[in-house]
């Protein structure tokens, strides 16, 4: 059994980390509350913007060239990974690695052999995860979320879609997490370039309706596409973002009960001693009198 001097010390030790991990939890759930204002405000913004964009690079396919709707052999690769730059947020980094990992493996295993698949990752922790795994990791974006800001994202976007218009990558893939609440979060990877067409059973009913272009087809197309490919980068690191607060917010929830609990365990451990060694000392001077008394 342990000393009275080491389960106090422990006892110290697990007090301090609950108070650690209830001060995160606190701060996690300020940060979240902002965070989630933030993505449900830009939802419906980013979801009416990709219809138009679905829509318009239809409408485009004959008359107007539209790069970014461009399909060929996918021979090299780009996976962008969103994760956090800090941990202690239980599964959420690990969840992407893993799904990127499971991307390249299933689907993308003869461009990884061949040395053709390459990761544009947001987030320290993804650069480090995928980085140790041996994957090929481009772009400096490991602390975007410093100054979470459209200008910031872009940048990231920009290169992405630059390197696929001039025909260095043959397809991007994007890799998220999606905030749903609190608790859940749900891993997203969806094709980001080149332009899939999301509603091919509606095609026929968008395909005839009569669209009035102002100022022309060309112009709205060279300027709306590129737009909405941001925004959706954009929106993916918000919903990243909020997912990032949340997972930590429970994962600090969870580390405080855990502390609560070992805290319930070591004081009833330290009792127990405290009461054993109080009942041994009383014991040696119950001895000790005997032997007294017995020798006089």
């Amino acid at each position: 059994m342990a000393s009275l001097k080491e389960v106090r010390n422990r006892i110290v030790s697990v007090n301090s980390t609950q108070q650690v991990t209830k001060a995160m939890k606190m701060v996690s759930a300020a940060k979240l509350r902002r965070a989630q204002d933030n993505i449900i405000r830009m939802r419906p913004y980013a979801q009416r913007l990709s219809s138009i964009l679905n829509n318009l690079s239809r409408l485009s396919e004959d008359s107007v060239p539209n790069v970014f709707s461009q399909k060929r052999d996918a021979n090299r690769i780009l996976v962008i990974t969103i994760t956090s730059d800090r941990g202690l947020a239980g599964a959420f980094n690990t969840n992407i690695i893993k799904a990127a990992t499971a991307l390249v493996n299933d689907k993308y295993a003869a461009q990884h052999a061949a040395g053709n698949v390459e990761f544009l990752t947001i987030g320290k922790k993804g650069y480090e995860g995928l980085e140790r795994r041996g994957f090929k990791v481009i772009g400096d974006y490991t602390t975007l979320f410093t100054n979470l800001s459209f200008d910031n994202v872009r940048l990231a976007a920009e290169y992405a879609m630059d390197r696929f218009t001039n025909g260095y990558y043959d397809r991007v893939e994007l890799i998220y997490n999606e905030f749903k609440n609190v608790a859940t979060q749900v891993i997203r990877t969806e094709q980001f370039l080149p332009i899939e067409d999301k509603a091919t059973e509606d095609k026929a009913a968008t395909t005839t309706l009569d669209y009035i272009f102002e100022p022309s087809r060309e112009e709205i197309v060279q300027q709306l596409i590129p737009k909405s490919l941001k925004i959706q980068v954009y929106k993916a690191v918000l919903e990243s973002n909020a997912s990032e607060h949340g997972a930590r917010m429970t994962a600090m929830d969870k580390a405080t009960e855990n502390a609560g609990e070992l805290l319930k365990a070591l004081k009833l451990t330290y009792n127990r001693s405290r009461q054993a060694a109080i009942t041994t000392e009383i014991l040696e001077i119950v001895g000790g009198a005997e032997a007294l008394a017995s020798s006089r």
